[in-house]
C-alpha cells in the first residue's frame, strides 16, 4: 500500500517537473523567434538548471518508489519536494511573463 502512495507522490512530482520544462521549452521556442526576444531567451537558459535538476530527482524518486521500505520512504520525501520545488519554478516563470489580459 505504501509502495502505491509513493509512486503516485514521485509521479506527481516528475509530472510537475516536466510541466516546468514544457513552460519553459515553449517561452524559449517563442523567444527565439521573435525579435527582440534575447532577454527572455537568456532568461530561458538560467532556468534549465533547476528544470533539469527536478527532473532528475523526479525520475529517482520514481525509481525509488519501486524499492522497499526505506526506500519508499526516500522516494515519498523527494517526490513531494521536487513537486513543490517544480510548482514554484514554474509558478515564478509564469508570473515573469504573464500579461494577464
Amino acid at each position: 500500500m505504501f509502495e502505491l502512495i509513493a509512486v503516485i507522490i514521485a509521479l506527481a512530482g516528475l509530472v510537475a517537473a516536466l510541466a516546468h520544462d514544457g513552460y519553459l521549452a515553449m517561452l524559449g521556442s517563442a523567444a527565439n523567434k521573435r525579435a527582440g526576444g534575447a532577454p527572455i531567451a537568456q532568461f530561458v537558459r538560467s532556468r534549465w538548471v533547476v528544470a533539469g535538476s527536478t527532473t532528475a530527482a523526479g525520475l529517482l524518486a520514481l525509481l525509488l518508489a519501486t524499492g522497499g521500505g526505506f526506500a519508499e520512504v526516500l522516494a515519498v520525501i523527494l517526490g513531494a519536494g521536487t513537486a513543490g520545488v517544480a510548482a514554484k519554478a514554474l509558478q515564478s516563470s509564469r508570473e515573469r511573463f504573464h500579461t494577464g489580459n
